[in-house]
């Protein structure tokens, strides 16, 4: 490789047969296509060509050093095209993380991947548990709530969780619709314990709803939803998942419940090919 450059120079005159058609390829003069093979052939220690009127013929290791030099060149090829992430076919595993909430939206984004590239796995994991991108820990993280700050990270949104509040068909059958602010001391109601995170719109259920009406209290929001959708009590969910079920809106949604989810990956890794693939889904 210390002389790659008298290699390359070499193998233009084998696949072109004259020193003024490499120099032209090249765009050096025919003095530096000259001086290039006869440093190679000193370095070697044998003749690369047979000198004639009409040209260079490549001698047996001349013909050697063309095949070496065309090997070469499709490995930089190789390289050159996993640099830019341009294989149609990723293989390998990529782990994601998310919040058990969380996995029902980004499920159709992995199933896209998949199916564009089915020799890439993908290993979710579902915790409420923040896994260190910079430990290695997950290649890729969905997050939720305010946007994710680690100067190492590079962080883009997602998508869009509308929020609203809900009750199932089956507890209204049961309880009624509370058509007015004034009727919802008259239902029962799904919300959070001291351990579960905070989201905006249950600030908005503790300033709304009497302490006393939330009778079912979970730890983790997935497990509020799952309460709703079972139709235990009134509670918050998101629109495409309250619509996905057949629940009924109870009051007008709040601009400020919504929450944005995030992709989170370590700089090192954004750009590669697996990251930029599942980047591109979310995309879509």
């Amino acid at each position: 490789m210390d002389n790659w450059n008298e290699f390359r120079t070499a193998a233009h005159v084998a696949r072109l047969g004259t020193v003024s058609a490499a120099s032209a390829a090249l765009g050096v003069h025919r003095i530096t296509v000259t001086r290039h093979i006869d440093a190679l052939e000193g370095l070697l220690g044998a003749k690369l060509f047979q000198r004639h009127a009409r040209g260079f013929t490549p001698t047996e290791l001349g013909y050697e050093l063309l095949r070496i030099a065309d090997a070469t060149y499709a490995q930089f090829g190789e390289l050159k095209r996993l640099a830019r992430g341009a294989s149609d076919e990723l293989e390998g595993t990529v782990i994601i993380t998310a919040l058990d909430v969380l996995v029902p939206f980004i499920l159709p984004m992995i199933a896209d991947v998949r199916a564009r590239h089915p020799s890439l796995n993908v290993n979710l994991v579902s915790s409420d548990r923040v896994l260190k991108l910079e430990y290695g820990e997950a290649t890729l993280a969905f997050r939720i709530g305010p946007k994710p700050d680690h100067p190492d990270n590079v962080v883009i949104p997602a998508l869009k969780l509308e929020m609203g509040l809900y009750a199932a068909p089956q507890y209204l059958q049961k309880r009624g619709h509370p058509l007015k602010s004034g009727e919802f001391a008259n239902h029962i109601y799904v919300g959070p314990d001291d351990s579960c995170p905070r989201p905006p719109y249950f600030d908005w259920l503790d300033a709304n709803v009497p302490s006393d009406r939330v009778h079912i209290r979970c730890n983790n929001v997935a497990t509020s939803f799952e309460a709703v959708k079972a139709g235990i009590g009134v509670g918050f969910l998101p629109r495409a998942t309250a619509e996905a079920n057949g629940c009924v809106q109870i009051c007008e949604r709040e601009h400020s419940w919504n929450e944005t989810v995030w992709a989170v990956t370590h700089m090192d890794l954004h750009r590669s090919s697996k990251v930029q693939a599942i980047l591109a889904a979310i995309r879509r």
